[in-house]
């Protein structure tokens, strides 16, 4: 089964684990981003990023290449910004919806203060999809390094690996 994670991340947290599935799982690796960063510090990066989010935003992107039909699993990361998905990652599937329609999706989150499981539902909407062939919440994997995280990171790689 080819596996490709999609993932958008601003600070690193997504990036990381987005680094460490591939590692364990063979995936192949996307890293989308918006043509305009948005701010990343300060009042302002909280400003930009929660408004974007909750106003369903979506924000041109840099150029990528997607080719739906090479992958079996589509692995979708994101950071948690005002309870849900980031602009860039909604920009990737509302672009790309006709494309994910017959995909097993798996998704993953990292997030800071909470709701990331209004953020994965919002996302299960938006794709269309009765339910995930995984998911994953990490708490900041790479700024708050945990037992936890290492601990639900294995058993969504493992999950990953054991889908036929």
């Amino acid at each position: 089964m080819k596996k490709l994670i999609v993932y958008y991340s601003m600070l690193g947290n997504t990036e990381y684990a987005a680094e460490k599935i591939a590692e364990a799982t063979g995936a192949d690796v996307l890293r989308i981003a918006p043509d305009k960063a948005y701010p990343d510090k300060g009042a302002k990066k909280f400003l930009w990023g929660g408004k974007s989010a909750v106003f369903g935003d979506k924000p041109r992107l840099l150029p990528y290449e997607f080719k739906a039909e090479e992958y079996d699993l589509v692995i979708l990361g994101t950071p948690v910004w005002a309870s849900n998905i980031t602009p860039p990652l909604r920009t990737f599937v509302c672009d790309n919806k006709g494309s994910l329609q017959n995909k097993r999706i798996a998704v993953f989150t990292c997030y800071s203060g909470g709701g990331a499981e209004k953020a994965i539902e919002k996302l299960r909407k938006l794709l269309d999809i009765q339910s995930y062939e995984a998911e994953l919440i990490l708490t900041d994997p790479k700024d708050k390094p945990s037992e936890e995280n290492e601990k639900n990171l294995i058993a969504f790689c493992e999950s990953i690996k054991n889908l036929k």
